[in-house]
């Protein structure tokens, strides 16, 4: 079957589309489907899109294209909606870059059935709905009624009290009743007199808690500045934008013209022009303050709310619950989740960041309560007329009210998302819970009397096919997917490690085994892990029920009756029912599986120790060998032994804890006489920017030291905050620290940040050759590469291929002098499989090439939205390809080994 995903949109939650979009993708079983990419732009424009753009970070990575981009003098970013009024023609320039527009009557030529990821306006209340049925596409999930109920917050208030649920007690404030400035106060009043305090404000038609506020106290500028956000408004003052400088009033540009933070582009002006472009705005700002006697500057997004939600407080926990159908059009709602939170607001960064906020399933509370929270979303579900599955939110008071807000018609479908997670409960993975919502979207869309004969072949020719690939389970290589571990990259460890394990089981030649392993460098504790456990929240929660099974913990009894209750479901997508955590040793692991795919990263796992144990016994893994992977996972050895063969590396030098308990005075100044500040410092073997930091002054370098030679667990929160050390961001504690020069332009007339990966194979006479691809340049938003930059869906800005020239042909031979660079650190430290190389480069006047290596990943992250698929897209692997070479090169290895 033919599945036309579709994805993007104009909406401010485009970002979790798109990388919605991108997981259903990839984990459609491809056995049973082919998926066709339907990108929507901003301007709601339908493109079959390259697959090669999927693998993109973000949108903005690839559209526009950079070269359809106006010059910005400060390099802002930007969506389509910000190139000003386009014609027809000139869209359909840009379109032709990212693949060919498709008319809405053209859909049928190219997919039988249409996966819906889109997000909010346009894609959940019921447009694209109505549109697909006028041209005969079954769809995936709600039809047009519920969807448009679901996408309403105000509607929703009267359905719910209709239907005798209980909901927040709850006001509007109208644009028109705001707009007259001087009534503002007066509203505010009226508000906390009706509803009292705390408040929470909202975007009626938003999702991903974007336009989400909390007002705690009687705070009049702090309940202003939040009804603003709720319209998409915003009032800058002259006195502060005019204190800020230009660095921090780019910031604030930046954050404004966010879509998912700030008010987003297009904005008008309070005299009725339209700004476009935030360089535009940026400058219009300036120039008014500057030439002026005005002291404010309202803007307001052209796509403004006309309303705002605002709601009484409940205090209790907060939940979310996914209710699907069962095959007789029953709901059955899968074990609630608890959602607990870092920050009052459950955000963008808290929902889609493994490890900024906990997910517990099922909530922590009595039995009867977690069925009393099933019963009201199934009721819910019902009285809405919701189809095939919803999301539906919550709160429930300590005294067991339930109040139930913002029923979803769709969820994020990020591999962290709530709509994955409790699907693990029965059983699902992602791949069989996808198949499981396009046939029971194919069976909905039969109920409603259209096309009949057309849907019932569709449906008897799916139901055909999912039997005989339920047959033909047993014929794959079972691989088992190693995550997890006992460093501070442990949770990005499970990221990448549930990657492996959903692009493997969407396969017709893999059947990946999840392993978790933990303990400490003296035991490695392996457990094989059923899919609930998982897709638990992080490794921390993975540890956590792994161990308490292996201490005699029985099933929870709600989801023994859930996994009752939906064991058709689960027998027909699976075959098989969900098993408990086992702990294994490396022996039995070799009678699980053919090879394994260690997605661990630093220690262990690219340190050598768990190569060791493997290749005792001869099971197939992916990555560098032993020594190499001693080598490459501390950075000081390399950065010493690429300096002896002649690479360019950054001055450097260890720190040692021993050296600044004798003497820190003298400690702190041998550091400062060998390197001038700013300098980096950082963990000689952590990777995914784990505690880089770039030092700027004596007390920054006093914190970093006392951080990292910590004899506690907990953080100084006084060092904690001289650094800027983020919410919940991790510090290892070490005996030692790394500290390099800071690299610089130099004099350079380009200089960029760039990482590039490789992917070996075996040549006929058993040499290894090397394929570079084409690196990504990567920009940072603050001082170093963030943990989110680097890994999170939609932050980030990673341009692939690296821009070392406007002209193609300088930058090609740039970029294959840079390649072959790379390729000889890879030869020098005998990387084997694939790996990633982090580098800066200098392009001199006479186009001479300077690549000065940072570091080198054996293990590189292998999240949905790293940087490394974006560049094997490019030599035409979509990530299955990649990591089914990287597998056939570890098992080719092991043959060699066994024979040799």
């Amino acid at each position: 079957m033919r599945v036309g995903i579709i994805f993007g949109g104009p909406s401010r939650e485009r970002e979790i589309s798109f990388a919605g979009g991108r997981t259903v993708y990839d984990n459609l079983d491809k056995a049973l489907f082919e998926a066709v990419p339907v990108f929507v732009d901003s301007l709601g424009n339908f493109i079959l899109l390259d697959w090669h753009f999927i693998y993109k970070g973000t949108i903005r990575d690839f559209y526009p294209p950079v070269d359809v981009l106006p010059e910005s003098e400060h390099g802002l970013q930007v969506y389509l909606e910000s190139l000003g009024e386009l014609s027809i023609e000139e869209q359909d320039k840009i379109i032709a870059k990212a693949g060919k527009r498709l008319q809405p009557n053209e859909f049928r030529n190219h997919f039988d059935f249409a996966f819906l990821a889109l997000h909010g306006p346009y894609g959940e209340d019921g447009s694209i709905q109505g549109l697909l049925e006028w041209y005969h596409i079954p769809y995936s999930g709600s039809g047009i009624l519920p969807s448009a109920i679901g996408i309403d917050k105000v509607a929703q208030k009267e359905m719910l009290k209709q239907h005798g649920f209980p909901t927040p007690d709850y006001r509007i404030i109208n644009y028109s009743q705001w707009s007259e400035k001087q009534n503002r106060p007066q509203i505010f009043e009226k508000l906390v007199a009706d509803l009292g305090l705390p408040l929470v404000l909202k975007a009626p038609h938003q999702g991903s808690s974007i336009g989400v506020s909390i007002i705690k106290e009687l705070d009049f500028a702090a309940f202003e500045a939040g009804v603003e956000r709720s319209f998409f408004t915003k009032t800058i003052y002259k006195a502060q934008w005019l204190a800020m400088g230009e660095e921090k009033q780019l910031m604030s540009i930046k954050q404004l013209v966010d879509i998912r933070e700030g008010i987003g582009m297009p904005v008008q002006l309070e005299n009725g022009t339209i700004v476009y472009h935030p360089e535009e705005l940026f400058n219009h700002i300036n120039k008014t303050f500057t030439s002026s006697a005005t002291d404010s500057i309202t803007l307001t997004n052209i796509e403004h709310e006309q309303q705002v939600l605002v709601e009484a407080f409940i205090r209790g926990k907060e939940f979310s619950c996914i209710v699907v159908q069962d095959e007789q059009g029953q709901p059955i709602a899968l074990p609630p989740t608890e959602i607990v939170k870092g920050s009052e607001v459950f955000d963008y960064r808290s929902k889609y960041l493994p490890g900024l906020s906990r997910k517990i399933t099922p909530i922590n509370l009595p039995t009867e309560q977690i069925q009393s929270i099933r019963q009201a979303t199934s009721r819910l579900f019902t009285a809405f007329g919701f189809n095939v599955y919803a999301r539906l939110d919550g709160f429930i008071t300590d005294s067991g009210e339930i109040f139930l807000n913002d029923p979803n018609t769709t969820s994020g479908m990020l591999p962290s998302s709530f709509f994955f997670h409790q699907a693990a409960e029965i059983g699902l993975n992602p791949s069989q819970f996808l198949t499981y919502i396009i046939r029971t979207s194919v069976a909905e869309r039969l109920e409603s009397g259209k096309d009949t004969v057309k849907l019932t072949k569709l449906l008897a020719e799916l139901d055909k096919s999912i039997k005989e690939e339920q047959a033909h389970r047993h014929d794959k290589i079972r691989v088992g997917v190693i995550m997890g571990g006992y460093s501070s990259e442990r949770h990005i460890s499970v990221e990448s490690g549930r990657n492996i394990y959903e692009k493997l089981s969407s396969s017709v030649k893999y059947e990946p085994v999840p392993v978790f392993l933990t303990g400490s460098n003296e035991e490695h504790r392996l457990y094989t892990i059923p899919i609930n456990i998982m897709l638990k929240d992080n490794a921390d929660d993975i540890k956590e029920k792994v161990l308490y099974f292996e201490n005699g913990g029985e099933p929870h009894p709600v989801l023994a009756q859930i996994a009752e209750e939906a064991e058709t479901i689960t027998r027909k997508y699976t075959g098989s029912t969900l098993q408990e955590p086992q702990r294994i040793s490396y022996s039995q692991l070799k009678n699980l599986v053919d090879a394994v795919f260690i997605a661990l990263h630093g220690r262990p796992g690219e340190d050598g120790a768990l190569q060791a144990e493997l290749e005792k016994l001869y099971i197939p893994y992916n990555g560098s060998g032993i020594r190499s992977s001693q080598i490459t996972i501390n950075k000081y050895e390399t950065n010493e032994i690429l300096g002896k063969h002649g690479v360019p590396v950054a001055k450097h030098r260890m720190a040692w804890k021993e050296d600044w308990q004798k003497d820190k005075e003298a400690f702190f100044q041998s550091l400062e006489a060998d390197f001038p500040y700013p300098f980096i410092a950082k963990p000689a073997d952590d990777g995914c920017s784990s505690a880089v930091k770039k030092i700027k002054n004596r007390s920054e370098l006093e914190a970093f030291t006392t951080l990292i030679f910590r004899e506690m667990e907990e953080l100084d929160t006084e060092c904690a905050r001289t650094l800027s050390l983020g919410f919940k961001e991790e510090f290892p504690n070490k005996q030692g620290f790394l500290v390099e020069t800071l690299i610089s332009r130099n004099g350079a007339k380009h200089f960029l940040e760039i990482t590039g990966g490789l992917l070996t194979t075996h040549a006929p006479d058993g040499s290894v050759n090397y394929e570079v691809f084409e690196a990504s340049e990567a920009l940072a938003e603050g001082e170093v590469l963030s943990l989110e930059e680097k890994f999170l869906a939609g932050e980030g800005q990673n341009i692939t291929p690296a821009r070392y020239a406007a002209d193609p042909e300088r930058r090609q031979k740039i970029s294959d002098q840079v390649k072959e660079d790379l390729k000889r650190v890879a030869q020098i430290l005998n990387i084997e499989g694939y790996a990633r190389i982090d580098a800066f480069v200098r392009v001199l006047e006479n186009d001479e090439v300077e690549t000065i290596i940072i570091e080198v990943n054996s293990l590189p992250g292998m999240t949905p939205a790293t940087c490394i698929f974006h560049q094997t897209a490019i030599n035409g692997y979509k990530p299955y390809d990649f990591i089914d070479r990287i597998l056939t090169y570890g098992v080719e290895r092991t043959k060699m080994k066994a024979t040799v």
